[in-house]
């Protein structure tokens, strides 16, 4: 089995993590905690590969407490429940050496599915450690927030690198075999931005790309091999805007194939599904607009579920939206329609509101004729009126073009109809 270099080197005690001495050094407050003996829940909040989900490991074995691990992305109230019923059923864990249960990425679980927390975190059924990369105090509902310590643990410095990259060198039974000489780190430290793991994962990928024994690093081997091979995905890179720029296009190219790889690659690689929810709204409007307007209100109805479900079931919820929109007749006329009316703001300026249009609220502004001439349109058989509503100045300027699809061709006739040869449709 080919165990991955970040995992072979997972801390085994206290002593061999890196980092966070805020938490765990002599007076850190974990460390105090530890020698209490009575470990609180906690919230671990911070960037990856900080170490939260070691750190939570580290607990459980110091204090040799059974430990249970679920991934929010994954796992749901089922899988939550399965482990409270389990401590239930042993009444001799209801003591200081009760389960923990650790649960990555906490923020993505729903109101309900936190709520399902609750009971148990309160009488002390289990001890909730939760991981998570996005502030908890917008994430996390006040009644679990109000039961658990928050931690902030920070991104790594350049030592705390330096030092795993030479417990790699000098530990690891596979790096020892090789004669490995770091010429050059400055690339590695950079790419790797505080993240331990992906720290290891770039060192890895260079390493395994070449066959010598004798390795050389330098910051160009570095930035050639993670070009040509980018296997990382960062929430905050270019990576990130890569997939979903592939996404969007996808979608907007009618691809429903296209559109759903490249949907999992974000829901895979741990993307915010909030993130790719308002997405798609844009995406609805900007891409689709009036050839379907239902497919506003799909996104829109897709992001209201999405905060109720929560991950996993979300990801179908997703996936039926994509879907959707992929297959929608697509239009942009909207997007370029605002597009043309601010540009024509930006040239022309704030003009004046012509007297027909402007609101007569007042004895006074009816004096000042504030609303004469006014014609209103549902007086009329048809409910239209011809008249101008635009400033003088630009009056007969066309910001709307109907684009070439069924529902907007019968915008396009109705306009021809009623306006005749103003706007030239």
């Amino acid at each position: 089995m080919n165990i991955p270099l970040a995992e072979r080197l997972r801390p085994k005690t206290l002593k061999e993590f890196v980092g966070q001495s805020h938490l765990i050094g002599k007076n850190g407050i974990i460390n105090l905690i530890l020698k209490a003996g009575n470990i609180p829940s906690l919230i671990f909040w911070g960037p990856p590969g900080t170490g939260k989900t070691t750190l939570a490991n580290l607990i459980a074995n110091e204090q040799k407490r059974p430990f249970y691990k679920l991934s929010a992305i994954n796992a749901g109230v089922a899988e939550v429940r399965k482990v409270i019923e389990k401590s239930q059923k042993n009444p001799e864990l209801f003591s200081s050496k009760g389960p923990i249960l650790f649960i990555d990425e906490i923020h993505r679980f729903s109101k309900s599915q936190q709520d399902s927390l609750l009971g148990a975190v309160e009488k002390g059924e289990i001890t909730l450690i939760g991981a998570t990369t996005e502030n908890p105090s917008f994430e996390i509902i006040n009644a679990l927030l109000s039961r658990c310590q928050i931690y902030i643990l920070n991104p790594l410095s350049k030592t705390d690198l330096n030092l795993i990259l030479n417990n790699a060198i000098g530990k690891d039974s596979f790096l020892k075999k090789k004669k490995i000489i770091l010429k050059e780190k400055e690339a590695l430290l950079r790419l790797s931005n505080g993240d331990g793991r992906k720290l290891l994962s770039i060192f890895e990928l260079l390493i395994n790309s070449i066959k010598n024994n004798k390795i050389e690093i330098t910051n160009k081997l570095v930035f050639s091999c993670v070009q040509n091979k980018t296997v990382l995905y960062d929430k905050n890179g270019d990576q990130h805007f890569n997939i979903i720029s592939a996404f969007i296009k996808s979608i907007r190219g009618s691809d429903p194939n296209g559109s759903i790889y490249w949907l999992a690659r974000l829901i895979n690689g741990g993307e915010d599904i909030k993130f790719i929810a308002r997405r798609l709204i844009i995406l609805a409007s900007e891409d689709i607009g009036n050839a379907n307007p239902t497919a506003l209100v799909m996104a829109n109805n897709t992001f209201q579920a999405i905060n109720v479900v929560g991950l996993p079931e979300s990801r179908i919820i997703l996936s039926q939206c994509v879907i959707y929109l992929a297959n929608s007749p697509k239009s942009n006329s909207a997007y370029k329609a605002i597009n043309k009316a601010q540009k024509k703001i930006e040239e022309t300026g704030d003009l004046e509101i012509p007297i027909n249009l402007r609101n007569p609220s007042s004895k006074l502004l009816k004096d000042l004729k504030y609303g004469k001439d006014y014609k209103y349109v549902h007086n009329s058989k048809n409910s239209f009126i011809k008249q101008e509503y635009m400033p003088e100045e630009i009056k007969n300027s066309k910001f709307y073009e109907p684009g070439n699809n069924i529902k907007e061709n019968v915008f396009r006739n109705y306009l021809k109809n009623i306006w005749g040869e103003k706007y030239n449709y």
